[in-house]
């Protein structure tokens, strides 16, 4: 029997592509890339949207041909149209694996895999993990590591890098706070000795990372994002730092930190407040005392009516327990547990097979 053939949709969110380039790599099978850019309906409720190419340029929907796939991974709200589209096309053929969160009926899936951060509730067809599914290619690992060697080799050690995010739905890095990550993370450096390797990100403001480089007063090497850059030393950063500093909106950056099997700290900043953010998280708290409004909330999520706020409280919790981050300022753990999620994911998704 042939191995099963896989769709992967991609779209513009580095952190959710890197998921499904990672995904569809663990698993082994034969996949191919859709790389989908979205219009203006993207916007509307997917419960109304169904199963449509209508959201999506034409560019994108004209590299969707047959023969139709066994199998499609799509990630996060927009890719959930097109996923049904085309098990449409298919027949009902198709099965539909989704990442993160869907806003969406969840069980219009075979299979949904999330974080802790996306609060999805419990249910026989999603699979909770730990932390994200980004990993890093070893062969780019090495080949960043080889190239930079060179440069960073004469530098004193310990080599601390400094993964620098920025704003999102439930974070905003303002000037003020970046300059208070660029000193604390500079003292710390100073104080036990070594270089501080900084490393910004596309979601970073340019004033956030001008006001953390200039905050800087230790040894260090900067490096400012830039579209397509192939001299990018994140990767060279990764599998040559002695110990990380990530500050605690990005996901997917924390987990790749994590598989360095380095000591790796959390710089945390109160979160985004605003009325809508508000409201969900009392609906929240009212869900985690139970009774009537809970199972309401509940039955919103499900339906794909409320996007949970996110929780990045309860993804460093899981990722604390396992002895893999600490706080900023904090002793690293003793022990580490390494992630299994990735070795989860890929079990959960040939199951389905296994079973048809």
């Amino acid at each position: 029997m042939s191995a099963p053939s896989v769709w992967i949709l991609l779209a513009d969110r580095a952190g959710g592509n890197g998921q499904l380039i990672s995904l569809a790599e663990a698993l082994g099978w034969p996949y191919e890339r859709k790389a989908m850019a979205y219009n203006w309906l993207n916007r509307c409720p997917n419960i109304l949207l169904g199963a449509t190419l209508a959201t999506t340029r034409r560019s994108s929907a004209e590299q969707l041909q047959p023969p139709w796939p066994d199998l499609v991974i799509g990630a996060s709200r927009r890719s959930v149209p097109v996923a049904r589209w085309i098990r449409q096309q298919a027949g009902g053929r198709t099965k539909l694996v989704h990442l993160l969160h869907a806003m969406a009926p969840l069980d219009l899936f075979d299979l949904v895999i999330t974080t802790p951060q996306y609060r999805l509730p419990q249910r026989t067809n999603v699979l909770h993990l730990a932390a994200a599914l980004n990993r890093i290619d070893a062969q780019r690992l090495a080949a960043a590591h080889a190239a930079w060697t060179p440069r960073l080799d004469r530098l004193p050690r310990p080599l601390t890098a400094l993964f620098v995010g920025g704003n999102s739905a439930t974070y905003r890095l303002d000037a003020a706070t970046a300059a208070r990550l660029g000193a604390a993370a500079s003292a710390a450096v100073a104080a036990a000795g070594g270089t501080l390797l900084v490393s910004t990100s596309p979601r970073t403001p340019p004033d956030a990372a001008e006001a953390a480089v200039k905050a800087i007063a230790c040894r260090n090497v900067v490096y400012r994002w830039k579209a397509n850059d192939p001299d990018n030393p994140y990767h060279a950063f990764l599998a040559l730092a002695d110990r990380f500093i990530v500050t605690a909106d990005s996901a997917s950056q924390l987990v790749e930190a994590c598989l360095m099997g380095k000591p790796v700290e959390v710089f945390s900043w109160p979160m985004r407040r605003s009325p809508l953010l508000w409201v969900k998280e009392w609906l929240w708290r009212r869900y985690d005392a139970g009774g009537a409004l809970a199972g309401a909330v509940d039955r919103l999520v499900y339906w794909g009516l409320l996007k949970p706020p996110r929780d990045f409280a309860a993804l460093h919790r899981a990722l604390r327990d396992r002895g893999l981050i600490t706080a900023f300022g904090e002793r690293a753990a003793a022990a580490r547990r390494p992630l299994d999620d990735m070795e989860r994911a890929v079990a959960a998704i040939r199951a389905l097979f296994s079973r048809s």
